[in-house]
């Protein structure tokens, strides 16, 4: 279940994101948030798309940047961690976004919370969002001791 975390929103202003259930094996804290402006774009694309997935690979340029893709169409497997699953708001049939990383990414980003936001401009490759005049990226910040310690 997605919970939410208090944080700013860069576009709008808003201090609220959607957190993604812990999906990682043996952890109990989530990795991965949704800005509302984020989740307000993937509910434009769910609309056109259905169901759909990131996925966060080591390249460069915008190869670093997460991919959005129609839920099956980006393969993953072994070389991939499945880093949270979220449930977003809306048509039930469509709502669980999964967030894969490459393994390899994972290794460097392990000690991150990441955090998916929305910016005016078109990236490249073949994320379902390219055609909108706005692309994700990845606002990161060092994981807080979920433990509290």
């Amino acid at each position: 279940m997605s919970t939410a975390e208090n944080t700013t929103d860069s576009s709008t202003g808003s201090t609220t994101t959607l957190e993604s259930a812990p999906a990682v094996e043996g952890e109990t804290f989530s990795r991965v948030a949704l800005t509302p402006a984020a989740v307000a774009l993937l509910g434009t694309l769910r609309e056109r798309h259905g169901r759909l997935m990131f996925h966060q690979s080591g390249g460069c340029c915008d190869g670093s940047a997460p991919m959005c893709y129609p839920a099956g169409d980006f393969l993953t497997g072994p070389a991939d961690v499945l880093l949270g699953v979220f449930a977003l708001p809306g048509d039930p049939s469509t709502a669980e976004l999964e967030f894969w990383m490459s393994r390899e990414q994972f290794e460097y980003w392990r000690h991150t919370l990441l955090t998916v936001d929305v910016v005016e401009g078109r990236g490249s490759g073949f994320s379902v969002e390219a055609p909108e005049g706005r692309r994700f990226l990845i606002r990161s910040a060092l994981l807080r001791d979920p433990a509290g310690s």
